[in-house]
């Protein structure tokens, strides 16, 4: 069975940046596409960026386009997001999904049905 764990969450201040990571276990990451997710308080959870399995294709929500960068380091099977200039909007908690799914390993597409692992979420909180 396909294990995700998230780390990285935390408080931060308007402006400040966190990474997320998350671990994978028990299967090998370089035949999956990795996707970030989130959910915010009363919405839906939304994509948030994706990486294809070769890491050759990256995909970003508007919201975070030239802020987040996602990264994958299949040696040490995990996925990073690096997510600068926060903003109080951003506050959510973060999920990270593997999918298997051909079409999103090659374009990234970030359909969440497509995602069939899912880890247990990390929370990030912007605000001062």
């Amino acid at each position: 069975q396909l294990q995700l764990v998230e780390s990285g969450g935390g408080l931060v201040q308007p402006g400040g940046s966190l990474r997320l990571s998350c671990a994978a276990s028990r299967f090998i990451l370089d035949y999956y596409a990795i996707g970030w997710f989130r959910q915010a308080p009363g919405k839906e959870r939304e994509g948030v960026s994706c990486i294809s399995s070769s890491g050759g294709v990256t995909d970003y929500a508007d919201s975070v386009k030239g802020r987040f960068t996602i990264s994958r380091d299949n040696a040490n099977n995990t996925i990073y997001l690096e997510m600068n200039s926060l903003k109080p909007e951003d506050t959510a908690v973060y999920y990270c999904a593997a999918t298997s799914v051909r079409i999103v390993q090659r374009t990234c597409i970030m359909i969440q049905v497509y995602f069939g692992s899912w880890g247990q979420g990390t929370q990030v909180i912007v605000s001062s």
